[in-house]
């Protein structure tokens, strides 16, 4: 049971963690914090927070489990406002995409990485934002991501782990560099795809004709371009190391392709998009036939 639950950030992510710690029993008092007004405001009128405060110090006081989800390029600057304000029992957690940066805003800060802080990242989300957008069941059997370092607290790991079973969420324990490695391919590489090619088409003398007739496929492959621009952009910042390996593979891999489309080759454009059916079908089983 958490006591108090401070979340720095009442969006679609900490704000279904309220809703899904709520509906589970598993915390008393939740206390918002953000900067607009308006927002978390609307969050007590939902129900999701039981109060809020515009200042992070005053938020995390008195909170055994502290809950950023800030964007990136924000992070720094909360740690520094906790500072401290934060109690003796109190663990921190987070939901950002990439964890490195998070550990070192950490050190930075604190001189050193607390042994109460445990990075996260929930693998589940919507394009859509703010906490109108929040419901309970965002992490019901979604892998919850928690990138423990050496020098953390089993305690503090344990209470973070129970927290998001609570929500139903699926743990996995990686490294921070493992963890940024993988996202940078399975999600940070694919909205940046998207991202890109909606801004290439947009940029096109006749992209109203263009749009006007995009199919299904486009619709899809395109939808995560409405995400958060913001946290898209921080997102790529902080893990620019591991993302720009993957985009160098990935501009490799297309130059490959046209130029194999340019000879007209069709022998080797069957064995590529084969072997990517093959690998995409296999996915699809895999998720298919799992427990989630």
């Amino acid at each position: 049971m958490i006591r108090r639950l401070a979340i720095i950030g009442v969006g679609l992510i900490g704000g279904s963690l309220a809703r899904a710690l709520r509906a589970a029993g598993a915390v008393g008092e939740i206390v918002g914090c953000g900067r607009g007004p308006a927002n978390l405001e609307r969050a007590v009128q939902l129900g999701v927070i039981d109060r809020y405060t515009h200042d992070v110090g005053e938020a995390v006081a008195g909170a055994d489990m502290v809950f950023l989800a800030v964007p990136l390029g924000a992070m720094r600057a909360t740690f520094a406002a906790m500072k401290g304000h934060l109690a003796a029992d109190a663990v921190i957690t987070d939901g950002g995409s990439a964890k490195f940066s998070v550990v070192e805003d950490c050190r930075a800060v604190f001189g050193e990485v607390l042994p109460n802080l445990v990075a996260g990242h929930p693998i589940a989300g919507t394009e859509n934002s703010g906490v109108e957008a929040a419901f309970a069941e965002l992490y019901q059997n979604r892998r919850i991501i928690l990138t423990p370092t050496e020098g953390t607290s089993p305690e503090a790991l344990a209470r973070v782990r129970a927290m998001w079973q609570a929500c139903g969420g699926e743990i996995t324990l990686m490294s921070v560099a493992h963890h940024d490695e993988v996202l940078a391919a399975t999600s940070h590489l694919p909205h940046m795809l998207a991202f890109g090619l909606v801004d290439t088409l947009a940029r096109m003398k006749e992209n109203d004709e263009i749009f006007r007739y995009a199919a299904g496929g486009f619709r899809d492959f395109t939808r995560i371009a409405s995400s958060n621009p913001v946290m898209w952009r921080d997102v790529c910042v902080a893990n620019r190391r591991a993302l720009g390996e993957m985009m160098s593979h990935y501009l490799s891999e297309m130059q490959e392709l046209a130029e194999t489309i340019e000879r007209g080759d069709g022998e080797r454009l069957l064995e590529i998009f084969t072997r990517a059916k093959c690998a995409r079908d296999r996915y699809i089983d895999g998720v298919l036939d799992s427990p989630e």
